[in-house]
């Protein structure tokens, strides 16, 4: 028993060591890598800071973008817009008579001149 006993004693002490060397260790890294955070803190800082800089970079070239688009294409009149609209609800409207026709299923659309006279008008007007 007391071999069991003197054991359990040499065990404790050694578990000591290793606890007192784990503890050492722990200090050590902790040293180590709490340099390197506050070495990496101004790095994170200037990261953020360009960050920054950047999306106010992009905005600005966007609004610029933008201002020359308008100076490019400027908006059409309302006239324009407004004739513009009434020929593409003109030409929606068509789109069913013409369609089939057009697609071989149906004669020339009623409420248009006959063919005939399309075609002479379209010669007489290349000519």
């Amino acid at each position: 028993m007391t071999s069991i006993f003197t054991q359990e004693i040499r065990l404790s002490k050694r578990h000591e060591e290793i606890v007192s060397q784990r503890l050492m260790l722990l200090q050590k890294m902790a040293r180590k890598f709490g340099g390197q955070n506050t070495e990496k803190a101004p790095q994170v800082q200037a990261a953020e800071t360009a960050f920054k800089r950047n999306r106010s970079l992009l905005k600005d070239i966007e609004t610029a973008e933008k201002s020359l688009q308008t100076r490019i294409h400027p908006l059409p009149r309302p006239e324009v817009v407004s004739l513009e609209t009434r020929y593409w609800a003109s030409v929606e409207e068509y789109i069913p008579k013409w369609e089939q026709f057009l697609l071989g299923r149906a004669p020339y659309p009623v409420g248009v001149e006959s063919q005939k006279e399309a075609e002479k008008n379209i010669q007489n007007e290349a000519e």
